[in-house]
């Protein structure tokens, strides 16, 4: 992977360094992170479940690697103590996660602590290396190579002197989850909107909603099945939060949220109703295997006479997974943009 590449090129470590890596526990760079930091720390600020459930035989072995939720690091770690913080772009899922991470730079790094982000020009990197500069007061290009740039900003004495200004009260506050609510989306996107309107709910289901985001299918779902129960699942630490916090606000007391990598956390159970607005990116490339992994999970935990919805773009051609895992499938709604798909009768 060339940003990996352009990061072992770039990146100044020493054995004793504390390191924080920014949601990119995923990039092979971290195998050569651990390698060359050998008396020092390694912090994974990681966001999504699937990342750290492939490290678990990594973090049990290695004493001196620790894992803290992307979301929740101001809040359990204490400011200015970090040597080295690094960011690939191409795992941040949008330009908030981007920010986010250079807050947590400033907020993590000692005074001459240095921040390393590579990234691509259709990722963003031309508009994180302006705001690298507004945040650090400078920013230097160390390499690039076919439209992927390395950049490094080091923490100046002056903005370590004003670090609880430079960080926002939200930021340290998460019980607010402000911050997370950027993260998730506040708003209902026309996708959800489309599955929402033909979704049929029954009073007594029990039903999952896979790939939750912020828990708007899930909720609208429990508010419907007044004497059944819904089961939200994401690999995102943060959604999971998101949604979380919005069950508590909903009062609804027949919710479940849980970290799960897709319907892994649920494998075991059955539902009669399943639901979901799958993502089709996974960093940074267009793909379909999220949801064609989420048709084949959601098949094999349905009840023989169980619905699964799924919301859609109508260029994505989910339909010959669907036809093979399910004995009857149908387009019952959606516009020019979406399709809403019901498929039934799990084979």
């Amino acid at each position: 992977m060339l940003q990996s590449r352009l990061l072992a090129e770039t990146v100044s470590l020493a054995a004793s360094d504390r390191v924080l890596i920014l949601n990119s526990a995923a990039d092979p760079f971290l195998t050569q992170t651990i390698q060359r930091v050998t008396s020092g720390t390694i912090t994974l600020a990681e966001d999504n479940v699937a990342t750290i459930a492939a490290l678990v035989p990594v973090l049990q072995a290695s004493s001196h690697i620790q894992h803290v939720a992307f979301h929740d690091y101001i809040l359990h770690y204490p400011a200015g103590t970090m040597d080295v913080a690094v960011m690939n772009l191409l795992y941040q899922p949008s330009n908030a996660w981007m920010h986010y991470g250079l807050q947590v730079a400033l907020y993590a790094l000692r005074p001459g602590g240095r921040l390393y982000v590579v990234g691509a020009k259709d990722r963003g990197i031309l508009s994180i290396e302006k705001r690298m500069r507004e945040v650090f007061g400078h920013v230097e290009t160390l390499q690039i190579s076919k439209g992927q740039r390395a950049l490094c900003s080091q923490k100046s004495t002056q903005k370590s002197i004003n670090i609880q200004q430079s960080v926002p009260e939200s930021l340290a506050r998460l019980s607010e989850l402000p911050l997370l609510q950027v993260f998730a989306g506040n708003k209902l996107d026309e996708g959800t909107r489309l599955l929402l309107e033909v979704l049929e709910v029954r009073a007594t289901d029990v039903a999952l909603d896979l790939g939750c985001g912020a828990g708007t299918i899930g909720l609208y779902i429990a508010q419907q099945a007044t004497q059944g129960r819904v089961t939200m699942v994401d690999a995102s630490l943060t959604a999971v939060a998101v949604a979380q916090r919005a069950v508590e606000q909903s009062q609804l007391t027949n919710v479940l949220v849980l970290p799960s990598d897709g319907a892994q956390a649920v494998l075991d159970q059955r539902f009669d109703l399943v639901a979901t607005n799958p993502p089709f990116h996974q960093g940074g490339i267009q793909t379909t295997a999220i949801a064609e992994r989420f048709i084949r999970q959601a098949a094999q935990v349905l009840r023989p006479q169980g619905r699964f919805y799924l919301v859609a773009n109508r260029f994505l051609k989910y339909e010959p997974t669907l036809r093979a895992c399910f004995k009857t499938l149908e387009e019952v709604g959606g516009d020019t943009r979406y399709k809403v798909l019901r498929a039934r009768f799990p084979i």
